[in-house]
């Protein structure tokens, strides 16, 4: 007798562990197949943020610690077993791999005494806690686009026969999936497997109860319905600490770079006093020089890029931009690469895409392009360090 009911034990498991694995692999391949973004990490939302509510509709299969006999997987969905009822939860998620979850299941079920349902016919609810693993943020990391979420569950809470007066406790184990529907609704398919006391049924304990699972009473339901999220639903990018470092440094490299050219300008000036004062020289064939008559703001650009690094090098640009209009004066626009890296070519010609990315700024602030002069100077060692050299000048060019 007793390696009979072993037997009964054993195989059920079995039944419910192939049906697991059904409802598993389908979505786990699908889950796999989506194309889930970069993963990357996510900010603590507040304690308000990432609330949901479910509502199921839930079919389930009862049996009771009373039957002496096996269990084939047939009989599970005979009616004198199966009754329909629903299922309401409220519930968080603290990250997007882990949340918990209150829920009510319930309200009419069987008591197995007989095959004839409404003799078994009994009411019952039963709430728990769960911990809910997303178990596809876990692995694929978060993606708030992701079609298929899998939800594998745990948790334990107290139920009550309310035809019969009696409480039990009990606990469950399940698998929740969701399919995505909008960015605030979800579809959910939910099975689990429910244990309670041998009196959840009204009728206690009947043969052998030694055993874990045949002295208890026992129950499957599936449920579908949906997940509405409340309020914010997302998760932020954590800060990037290595990103706002470089952009920290590059603002000072361009505050650095600025007062090297404004000293370089001083120099120039103090180069014109001294030879102002001497005597001027014999007269000689005139030769036409571009001159320069302002000093150059510079425009920075992170390494192997020509996009600008940080808009609030345009605000200088623009000043210069509207004196060139007031003076109807051209504008000569250099473009630069450092030495330090890349081959001579490349440097060349990611001067001049730099060069040409501020051109564009300009031609935005009203300036006529035909206006604006633009040289490509390669790659330079002229500033320490190689990262001042990352950039463009704009300056007014003499009448």
């Amino acid at each position: 007798m007793r390696k009979e009911k072993k037997n009964m034990v054993t195989g059920l498991v079995r039944k419910v562990l192939l049906f697991y694995l059904f409802i598993l692999l389908p979505s786990t391949v699908w889950a796999q197949a989506e194309v889930s973004g970069e993963k990357h990490s996510v900010a603590t939302n507040s304690f308000w943020a990432n609330w949901f509510v479910q509502a199921n509709v839930a079919g389930t299969s009862f049996w009771s610690s009373q039957e002496q006999q096996s269990v084939k997987f047939g009989k599970l969905f005979k009616d004198y077993r199966t009754n329909l009822g629903f299922s309401l939860a409220l519930g968080k998620w603290f990250t997007p791999g882990l949340g918990l979850r209150t829920k009510f299941n319930g309200m009419w079920g069987r008591s197995i005494i007989s095959e004839d349902k409404a003799l078994n016919a009994s009411k019952y609810w039963t709430l728990q806690e769960q911990v809910l693993f997303n178990l596809s943020n876990m692995l694929m990391g978060y993606n708030e686009q992701r079609t298929w979420n899998l939800i594998p569950y745990m948790g334990g809470g107290v139920g009550r026969n309310m035809s019969y007066n009696t409480y039990a406790l009990g606990f469950s184990v399940g698998l929740l999936n969701t399919l995505r529907l909008s960015p605030k609704l979800a579809f959910n398919i939910d099975i689990h497997y429910g244990s309670y006391d041998s009196s959840f049924d009204g009728f206690g304990a009947g043969g052998d109860s030694k055993l874990s699972l045949k002295g208890r009473d026992r129950a499957i339901t599936a449920e579908v319905g949906f997940t509405y999220r409340l309020g914010n639903s997302t998760w932020k990018t954590s800060p990037d600490l290595d990103a706002i470092q470089a952009l920290a440094q590059s603002e000072i490299d361009a505050l650095n770079a600025q007062l090297a050219d404004l000293m370089a300008e001083n120099d120039r000036l103090n180069e014109e006093l001294e030879n102002a004062e001497k005597p001027a020289p014999a007269p000689q064939e005139p030769v036409t020089v571009t001159q320069l008559v302002s000093a150059p703001v510079s425009v920075f650009f992170n390494l192997n890029k020509a996009v600008i690094a940080s808009q609030r090098d345009l605000q200088n640009v623009a000043e210069l931009v509207a004196v060139a209009k007031q003076q109807g004066a051209k504008l000569l626009v250099t473009g630069y690469a450092d030495s330090v890296t890349g081959s001579a070519e490349r440097n060349r010609s990611l001067s001049e895409q730099r060069a040409e990315a501020v051109v564009a700024e300009i031609v935005k602030m009203g300036f006529a392009r035909e206006q604006i002069e633009v040289v490509a100077a390669g790659g330079v060692d002229t500033l320490s360090p190689a990262t001042y050299n990352r950039r463009a000048t704009v300056a007014i060019k003499a009448q």
